[in-house]
């Protein structure tokens, strides 16, 4: 039983195997996100290579369910770096900022993002894409690939972040990250990785 647990904790670390990545910001990025002190994360983006097995309810309610993992990974990556003072803005919560976007009707409801800051009465917005080539596989999963001897293949990942500027109107910064995810990667992996290089230039964590 515990060379079986170690086994499946070691498939769930293995992760994040080739990434690269971009970012740009305006030149007053640093200033105006200084400004800000209540900050929403918005349902991410979340689009998933359909295959011949997957009909297109179950691929909506895949990439759903992966939009939610995102945001609450978001937020708890900033979270955790607010309560170690390395960030100063307020988040939102996300039963606070989801519950308003659906009384708006979004996403059904096309809104732009300067509407959806009137509507959250925020600061500043993060949005974000992700684009997958296959859902994550839950730790079962995983775990039975693993102990079956089976090689899972590669979820090839591209995701992107931007910062909006709700008093003027406008993206402040953007990064984008192109990775390719092994056995056990998660949402959690994912998002530690991509916030980890995103970090390095987000004008709202310390440096």
């Amino acid at each position: 039983m515990k060379i079986l647990k170690q086994t499946i904790y070691f498939a769930l670390a293995l992760a994040l195997i080739v990434s690269c990545a971009t970012v740009s910001a305006s030149s007053d990025a640093e200033l105006l996100a200084k400004d800000h002190q209540i900050v929403a994360i918005l349902p991410p983006v979340v689009s998933i290579t359909a295959n011949r097995n997957t009909d297109s309810y179950t691929l909506k309610q895949q990439q759903e369910a992966e939009s939610l993992n995102f945001q609450n990974e978001l937020y708890s990556w900033m979270l955790k770096r607010k309560s170690q003072g390395k960030m100063s803005k307020e988040i939102q919560d996300l039963q606070t900022t989801n519950a308003k976007l659906k009384r708006a009707g979004y996403p059904e409801t096309p809104l732009t993002t300067a509407e959806i800051c009137e509507i959250l009465e925020v600061d500043g917005v993060l949005t974000s894409n992700f684009r997958l080539n296959k859902p994550f596989s839950d730790a079962a999963a995983v775990a039975l690939e693993v102990l079956a001897g089976v090689s899972a293949s590669t979820n090839q990942v591209q995701a992107s972040l931007s910062i909006f500027d709700c008093q003027n109107k406008k993206s402040i910064w953007n990064f984008d990250h192109e990775m390719s995810d092994g056995v056990g990667s998660t949402p959690t992996t994912l998002v530690d990785e991509l916030m980890r290089q995103a970090s390095n230039k987000m004008p709202y964590v310390s440096k």
